[in-house]
């Protein structure tokens, strides 16, 4: 099965418009890095992504913070 299956825009359309930025506690260690679509998956599922990625489309600021209640931040630069 396809990680990609049930996302809403594209791998090519979400990494030209933004650099995804995650931020916090994964499986007891920090992380503090850049990820990519598939990144992004493995850490918040396709559900959770296609919310975060409809509020940054909508957001006309530079950036997009998402703060998820299990510590992890996730923030989206406009490219």
């Amino acid at each position: 099965m396809n990680i990609y299956s049930g996302l809403r825009y594209t791998t090519r359309e979400i990494n030209r418009n933004y650099k995804i930025k995650v931020a916090g506690l994964v499986d007891g260690s920090k992380v503090n890095t850049l990820v990519g679509v598939s990144g992004l998956l493995e850490l918040v599922g396709v559900e959770m992504a296609n919310k975060l990625l409809d509020r940054a489309f909508r957001c006309m600021d530079d950036k997009q913070v998402c703060k998820l209640r299990r510590g992890l931040k996730i923030t989206f630069y406009a490219c």
